[in-house]
């Protein structure tokens, strides 16, 4: 009778690599937080020029979201152990994650080439915090986009198929978080100029 309370007990209890996956998300949430409450604070001061956001960034959204497509596939794939289904939806995904910063670089090139100044002295302070928000938000994708080829090459790179759902799992919840975020910022950052 205690080894079976023992094991439901053990079969509660979070991964360790999961629990920090979520600790790393609730810390992002926080720093996104407090730039976009900044951002509300600097728009109501006198001297906020609003900036338009470029079509581009549209686009981007779009590639986000079908990436989150192919990674929910891929995980899938992974779970019925579907490699070869696996290894190319995975590849898309991570191509997806590139496009996507590929997008969102020039979508700042676009909003530079209509008059934008959008760092240094005599900026406006709406575009620095685009540069700031939407910059940082991309980082996070690369990230992301490491740890998917991580993933992807660990699956492949031993003679010994160890078919570990965690890593897997830890790196899906992480692209689908962010691609929430970059919805919720784009929205924030359509709605809020």
């Amino acid at each position: 009778m205690m080894a079976i309370t023992e094991t439901s007990n053990r079969s509660k209890k979070i991964h360790p690599h999961k629990f920090l996956m979520w600790m790393g998300i609730g810390s992002i949430c926080m720093m996104f937080a407090g730039l976009t409450s900044a951002y509300i604070v600097k728009r109501n001061q006198a001297n906020w020029e609003d900036v338009q956001l470029s079509p581009v960034f549209m686009y981007s959204t779009a590639v986000i979201i079908l990436s989150s497509i192919t990674m929910y596939l891929a995980l899938k794939a992974f779970k019925a152990r579907e490699m070869p289904k696996y290894k190319n939806l995975i590849s898309i995904t991570v191509i997806l994650g590139l496009a996507f910063a590929y997008l969102q670089y020039i979508g700042f090139k676009v909003m530079a080439n209509h008059g934008d100044l959008l760092l240094g002295p005599g900026s406006n302070a709406a575009a620095s915090f685009l540069v700031v928000i939407i910059g940082l938000h991309t980082l996070h994708v690369l990230g992301g986009v490491i740890a998917l080829l991580i993933t992807f090459f660990r699956v492949f790179r031993t003679k010994v198929k160890s078919y570990s759902l965690i890593p897997i799992e830890i790196v899906s919840t992480y692209w689908h978080f962010v691609d929430i975020l970059w919805i919720y910022l784009y929205i924030f950052l359509y709605v809020a100029r």
